[in-house]
């Protein structure tokens, strides 16, 4: 059995490596492809030709969230909604229909897995890395509309995801950078973390990605993605999952702590884990290693073969049944890129919550009042990645910019403008909540364009999302 068939690298730049080319040949069962391997459409199915020709059945995976977390619109910033503010519309429909048009551009983009739809429950408002990227923070809620973005996307041929088991809503760490817990009991996990899942599985999802996260009452020892209690016994035996699990990724440093990548890849691999997504910016050395440790453990017994060949079998018949689903469903001459009919920025203010502070001053706003935009820019979201956001993605340049290590200086409100200070997660932020403090004095009206906490004075309009559609939609809330 071929070690590499369950490894899916990443690697840097829009041309695809020699040493990726030739593993694929070899029989690595794909590639994950991230926003530093995208500049256009044109060169994007370029690329994925090129993976194709090596290997027609390999897996090519992309994290396409339809929103916030947009490869496709690394650059410029994403024309959808994103889940939080779908699930705020709560129109099942509308959800559907952006899966689908996400599905039909992955299709024309030659990718057959995108990473998404989150099936997370964001019950904990200091998430720093689910957010806006949930559908909300009831598992009803989320459950329902992870269904109808799992239906959409899969019914143009292209497969899902639902992330991250068995649940990263109620964190305050960031898997990226920590390796967070949730201490929650078996009761909440049960009610709160497993419905969505449920559901998802329940609509026929192709993969679900594991978790590096430690959740004592279900695995006390190990992370989701190590964990044989939780892959095994939870999702394969009790829940009923028969398709592809995937890990995320395994350089995180949510992983780190089993041996490196190297370490972690086994370790995922007994644990129940298929398709191995070892990173974003791997290199041909790391894939030896991994081989090889992969090789010896099958030697030591602390991994079987039929462990690796079942892995490697979910992989393949996941790749060929979405194969023939794209090859018998063309795709519609109806498609527009980035065009969800019924799903505009004036549908998308329908999502808004806006307070009476911000009332007052949109309904007193003279038309010649012009506005100054103030920006807090925290770090960037390691899952989102640098990527324009909210109205700074279509054309709004601010009149000064707040960062966690430039405070606000230098910036006199005028007299005949209004103050709109925009950030995301304004009060996760001391220094995002000390600026709007101090634009307070001068009537500013606070934008979150991340997930609020509406019980602070941090958020006079919140947005549930920072794309660039809603962005637009923010622009004519403010007009």
């Amino acid at each position: 059995m071929n070690p590499l068939s369950v490894l899916m690298p990443g690697f840097l730049g829009t041309e695809l490596p020699e040493w990726v080319e030739r593993r694929l040949r070899q029989g690595m069962g794909g590639v994950c492809l991230f926003g530093t391997n995208v500049s256009s459409p044109e060169q994007l199915r370029a690329l994925t030709d090129r993976i194709y020709a090596a290997n027609p059945r390999a897996v090519v995976a992309i994290d396409e969230e339809g929103g916030d977390v947009s490869r496709l619109y690394q650059r410029e910033g994403s024309p959808y909604p994103g889940c939080a503010v779908l699930g705020r519309l709560d129109d099942l429909g509308a959800t559907r229909a952006v899966g689908a048009q996400v599905g039909w551009e992955l299709r024309e983009a030659g990718v057959n897995l995108t990473l998404a739809p989150e099936a997370d429950v964001n019950s904990n408002a200091h998430n720093p890395v689910i957010g806006v990227r949930a559908f909300g923070d009831t598992p009803d809620l989320v459950g329902r509309h992870a269904a109808a973005w799992t239906d959409g996307v899969q019914s143009t041929g292209v497969a899902a995801t639902a992330k991250h088991f068995p649940g990263h809503g109620d964190t305050s760490l960031d898997s990226h950078h920590d390796l967070p817990r949730v201490t929650a009991s078996a009761d909440v996990l049960r009610e709160r973390e497993l419905p969505p899942f449920i559901a998802s599985i329940d609509a026929g999802v192709a993969s679900i990605m594991s978790a590096h996260i430690v959740v004592p009452a279900l695995d006390p020892d190990n992370a989701g993605t190590f964990s044989a209690p939780i892959l095994t016994g939870l999702l394969r035996e009790e829940l009923g999952f028969e398709g592809v699990v995937v890990s995320d990724a395994l350089n995180m440093a949510g992983a780190q702590a089993y041996g490196g990548t190297t370490g972690a890849s086994v370790k995922a691999l007994a644990a129940g884990v298929d398709l191995l997504c070892v990173g974003y910016g791997n290199t041909d050395d790391e894939i030896d290693e991994i081989v090889e440790a992969i090789e010896a453990a099958i030697a030591t017994g602390d991994l079987t073969e039929a462990r690796l060949r079942e892995a490697s079998t979910r992989i393949g018949t996941m790749v060929a049944e979405f194969s023939h689903r794209a090859e018998t469903t063309p795709v519609p001459e109806a498609y527009r890129h980035a065009v969800v009919p019924g799903v505009d920025a004036a549908r998308v203010r329908d999502a808004f919550a806006i307070n009476d502070h911000a009332s007052t001053v949109l309904a007193g706003r003279s038309g010649v009042q012009r506005i100054q935009w103030v920006k807090l820019e925290p770090a960037h979201n390691m899952a989102v990645g640098e990527s324009p956001w909210g109205p700074f993605a279509s054309g709004v340049r601010a009149d000064a910019v707040v960062t966690p290590d430039e405070p606000l200086t230098d910036f006199t409100p005028a007299a005949d403008a209004v103050v709109v200070v925009v950030g995301k997660d304004n009060h996760r932020h001391a220094w995002a909540r000390d600026a709007i403090d101090e634009l307070r004095t001068h009537g500013a009206v606070a934008v979150d364009m991340g997930w609020p906490d509406l019980t602070d004075n941090y958020a006079d309009i919140a947005t549930f999302g920072a794309s660039r559609l809603v962005g637009e939609a923010l622009k004519e809330v403010l007009a």
